[in-house]
């Protein structure tokens, strides 16, 4: 390696430090702040925390932010839309790949445009409406997996287009029907882009905060999101609890990405270039 180079490669290196730390600042800010008592988290700095630390800050939290029950929401929310997003995502790949007919082509192109469009908010109020679908559990479900669902087919696709077809032969052969022959045999060797569609599905449906915000009036089907929201409205002047309320939210999201992250790289680079 020449000077050149490798003055080139710790450039590089360098500016990729400088950007991580960069982005990690707000979250240690909010991780430090959340261990303060009220006057010294207003200052927001990076001090550390005085001993003994605010721990009371957290159970404040739980109390008044109805974390317990806007958890759950959110828990059940992505969850439910994670199990019908990688069966429905899953299937429809395999039936569009397997039958590679001019209509099947069409059907994919069109749910792949899902990606790239926008949510008219206008209609979907007007359809979940008429369907008795708002500020209902199962209505947000099905918002959450629909919105996941072109990405996720864009990349089971591709992953099932690897599979040979030679299987679904010999399969088929041995007595197989079509549904034994989806979960028996193909669904199994799906696991690296299924991982990869139930990790990505879950944090963006964790994550989401616009549609509840329209769809859901009852506080107690609030996910955690819209719960710091109007925490932060109730308590904007307390940011100690404030902070101590992102992190409480943050923290299933960080742990389902540090856990998954091997998953959302081999999946996406193994399956999503071949469509």
């Amino acid at each position: 390696m020449n000077a050149k180079k490798l003055v080139t490669k710790i450039a590089v290196n360098l500016l990729a430090w400088i950007i991580s730390i960069i982005s990690l600042i707000p979250l240690l800010l909010i991780f430090l702040n959340s261990f303060k008592d009220s006057a010294h988290a207003s200052d927001m700095n990076l001090k550390l925390p005085t001993l003994p630390l605010a721990w009371d800050n957290f159970a404040n939290v739980i109390s008044k932010g109805k974390l317990i029950t806007s958890f759950f929401n959110s828990a059940i929310y992505s969850l439910g839309s994670v199990a019908l997003c990688a069966i429905l995502a899953a299937a429809c790949a395999y039936v569009l790949s397997r039958n590679n007919t001019k209509l099947n082509k069409a059907i994919y192109m069109y749910i792949v445009l899902g990606i790239a469009m926008p949510i008219n908010y206008v209609a979907l109020l007007k359809i979940m409406s008429f369907f008795h679908l708002i500020n209902s559990r199962p209505g947000i479900i099905l918002l959450y997996t629909a919105v996941q669902l072109p990405f996720s087919v864009f990349l089971m696709h591709g992953f099932v287009a690897k599979i040979p077809v030679d299987l679904d032969e010999a399969a088929t052969l041995d007595g197989c029907s079509p549904v034994q022959l989806f979960f028996s045999i193909v669904f199994p060797l799906l696991k690296p882009a299924l991982a990869t569609v139930i990790v990505l599905t879950f944090l963006n449906t964790w994550n989401e905060f616009v549609s509840p915000l329209y769809l859901l009036s009852n506080s107690d089907k609030w996910p955690m999101t819209l719960s710091v929201y109007n925490f932060f409205g109730m308590y904007q002047t307390n940011w100690n609890l404030i902070c101590a309320d992102i992190l409480l939210t943050s923290f299933p999201v960080i742990l389902v990405y540090l856990l998954g992250q091997k998953y959302i790289v081999s999946g996406m680079t193994s399956g999503a270039v071949k469509g």
